[in-house]
């Protein structure tokens, strides 16, 4: 089922908003105080280029034609909806469908392939033209491959079963103690390990499935996810598992979610500007609406 977001939709991103900032800026700016804008160094990528310069026969995708798609393998509620991401419906899938039409392709002239978070992040080709799995921007990254202009902006959360003594927690402070863990190469595990510094390190999993069994099974303590995510696990996969609460906005890992892209892709100012224009006509924030949970009950970890 659709979730419905409000805390969230007013922090979504524009190539022209500056300010704010990513999980390892480019800069040394400090920590901006809010964060409804976007760092300034996410806004010099060329989003100027019309989108039309990258449709069919343009000659600017993998395989002429034809726009390859690349997401996670399994693809998770609330950003994929029935572990089909071709099908337009979950937050993601719907910005996929929304950028699709954006660059003028029709549905039978796309095609979806899955492929690893870490991989789609490793420098070199890639078989996709861009890829969706809640990327955040951050400048280490960018040194491999390109993002497009950041699409979503979230905080982190701390999940536990609710007979734990985690579920207590009030401060991020008080969670150092406890066994903490997230998906490998994620933001999530950089929280963990930057923002709370537990006593004992951070056991990391291949995928949020794995992630979620550990959890579950008493291996860790709390888990650390977007909040969507973990509005997600809580409400609809364990539902003995409660949101112990969400990471405080602005922070150094608030993330800003973006496309990934090969390096110098020639795509890459396509996408952003079929983005910006998303954002722009309101689109962005419509499709988050649909599909986000509302994250203004969750208290706020200090």
């Amino acid at each position: 089922m659709p979730r419905r977001c409000v805390a969230v939709t007013a922090i979504f991103a524009s190539a022209i908003l500056l300010g704010s900032c990513s999980t390892q800026p480019e800069s040394a700016a400090a920590v901006p105080e809010t964060t409804t804008s976007i760092p300034e160094a996410f806004t010099k990528l060329p989003s100027t280029a019309a989108v039309t310069e990258c449709g069919p026969g343009s000659g600017t995708t993998t395989n002429d034609g034809t726009l390859t798609i690349a997401t996670g393998s399994p693809s998770y509620e609330p950003w994929f909806h029935d572990g089909d991401p071709s099908n337009g419906q979950g937050f993601e899938g719907a910005v996929a469908r929304a950028v699709i039409e954006k660059l003028g392709y029709n549905p039978d002239q796309v095609t979806f392939t899955s492929v690893a978070f870490n991989d789609a992040l490793k420098p070199g080709s890639k078989d996709f033209d861009f890829a969706l799995d809640q990327f955040t921007i951050s400048g280490d990254r960018r040194e491999s491959v390109d993002f497009s202009s950041p699409y979503y902006a979230v905080a982190q959360s701390v999940i536990a079963l609710q007979n734990n003594g985690v579920a207590q927690a009030t401060d991020l402070n008080s969670l150092t103690q406890y066994r903490l863990g997230a998906q490998a190469g994620s933001t999530s595990l950089l929280a963990i390990t930057e923002t709370i510094s537990p006593s004992t390190p951070p056991r990391s999993y291949a995928n949020t499935d794995e992630a979620k069994a550990a959890l579950a099974a008493g291996e860790i303590d709390a888990l650390v996810v977007d909040i969507p995510t973990g509005f997600h696990i809580t409400e609809t996969e364990l539902p003995q598992s409660v949101i112990v609460g969400q990471f405080p906005r602005p922070n150094a890992v608030t993330e800003f979610f973006g496309a990934v892209l090969e390096k110098n892709s020639p795509l890459t100012a396509c996408v952003s500007a079929a983005v910006d224009s998303l954002y722009a006509d309101g689109t962005l924030e419509a499709l988050a609406t649909e599909w986000i949970t509302d994250t203004a009950d969750a208290k706020i970890l200090d």
